[in-house]
């Protein structure tokens, strides 16, 4: 059988299995990926280079220092201080997912879910309510926010790369309103999503503060966790692993904190214990099998489809980039899809004739970023915050996410790209 038929069955009956048995993805991603090694569709000197390390580090570490975050008592506290600002549960829903949206908008997806999340477990338990669509409002609103800057994605660095902008360009690019303003448009516009995703949630909030935090400590290492991944962005030609070791150093000067205020282990045990290995195992198989499918081409030919469909029409050539960017961006993880597809797109705004390629470069960032809110395994801050519910004891099913996920994709990617469309056409 042909390597690309064979890498692409494989893929969709891995991703199947995914959708199907959500409590085991972390078995099935990695022995999907043993399956490609022993097929040889994955090669083994590719292996270390498939993995992202600086992610899995990054989620590591802060795993690590959410725990002592919680552990402090601070995300119940915040909580309680949310509660006395909305009048209900439905707006406290809302509240929490434009907060996680704030701060993805300057830090990876996955550190501003395993920060934020607490705070929406913390709210969910004092208002005796269902904590899974909470978090997965949580989790789609920071992808959403993820392409407003250039230090919110891997995705937008690697646009910037591509067109040559800087932090300044994504508000304001060649004397017209950059792709910010297209993602803040989509995010304002998922509120009456939200609230009508949550409308029968119109239980009282009572504004009671009782809660203590036992220490601060925990609050600085977050906020200084923000501060230095923002510092960091600025520079460039960074070692690979920057932020890995920035999210792990803080979580190991907590940990040695911890250790010597209380002068035994316990904590320090417990927090270790704390950090969800599933997830990171099946980031890992996941990022395996996508080199896999990258190696036997499979990517390259979807790219390739692109450019035969489009034909010379700069209009449906953009309605193509951006809906299929969404629709392969909910099973494939946009890293290596993006990565694939900007020299594709700057090669069809060329031979289309257009001026500059930043009309497509933008559409597809929008596509595909907004893409992986439609399935749990679309994106690493489902998968984080799914992660996060199953470590509580809730069951998060496939129909839960994609009633959250679809709406909001919808309306987000739809208004995103039309204002891209009218600013950049």
């Amino acid at each position: 059988m042909d390597p690309m038929i064979l890498a692409l069955l494989l893929f969709v009956a891995m991703y199947v299995l995914l959708l199907i048995f959500s409590e085991h993805r972390w078995i099935i991603a990695p022995a999907a990926a043993v399956l490609f090694l022993i097929l040889g569709i994955l090669p083994t000197d590719k292996v270390a280079g498939a993995i992202n390390w600086n992610v899995l580090m990054m989620l590591a570490g802060t795993m690590a220092t959410v725990e002592l975050f919680i552990q402090s008592n601070m995300p119940a506290r915040m909580a309680e201080k949310l509660l006395q600002k909305v009048p209900n549960v439905q707006w406290a829903v809302v509240a929490l997912s434009l907060f996680s949206g704030l701060i993805s908008a300057f830090v990876d997806n996955v550190a501003t879910v395993l920060m934020v999340a607490p705070v929406g477990l913390a709210v969910a338990k004092k208002l005796q309510t269902n904590p899974v669509p909470v978090i997965i409002a949580i989790a789609v609103s920071s992808n959403l926010q993820g392409a407003a800057t250039l230090v919110g994605d891997t995705t937008s660095i690697l646009l910037a790369g591509a067109v040559d902008m800087s932090f300044n360009d994504f508000f304001w690019f060649h004397g017209k309103p950059g792709i910010a303003w297209a993602v803040e448009v989509g995010a304002l516009l998922t509120v009456p999503v939200l609230l009508w995703l949550f409308r029968h949630e119109k239980e009282k909030v009572h504004g009671e503060v009782s809660a203590q935090v036992k220490d601060y400590v925990p609050t600085w290492l977050m906020l200084g966790t923000v501060l230095l991944l923002i510092i960091a962005s600025q520079f460039e030609n960074r070692p690979a692993l920057t932020n890995g070791l920035i999210c792990c150093g803080v979580a190991v000067i907590g940990l040695v904190y911890e250790l010597i205020r209380q002068k035994n282990g316990r904590l320090v045990l417990d927090t270790l214990k704390a950090v969800d290995y599933k997830t990171l195992v099946l980031l890992a198989g996941l990022f395996l099998v996508i080199k896999g499918i990258e190696e036997a081409g499979v990517i390259a030919a979807i790219a390739e489809l692109f450019v035969k469909l489009g034909g010379g029409s700069v209009l449906l050539t953009y309605i193509i980039i951006v809906a299929a960017s969404v629709a392969i961006s909910a099973f494939i993880d946009n890293i290596p899809y993006v990565a694939t597809m900007l020299p594709v797109v700057l090669a069809i705004s060329e031979k289309i004739g257009l001026d500059t390629p930043y009309l497509f470069a933008f559409g597809l960032l929008i596509g595909a970023t907004l893409g992986g809110n439609i399935t749990p395994v679309g994106a690493s801050a489902n998968i984080a915050g799914i992660g996060i519910l199953q470590k509580e004891g809730y069951k998060v099913s496939t129909g839960d996410f994609i009633r959250i996920g679809i709406p909001f994709t919808f309306i987000a990617a739809a208004s995103g790209a039309l204002v891209i469309w009218l600013v950049w056409a």
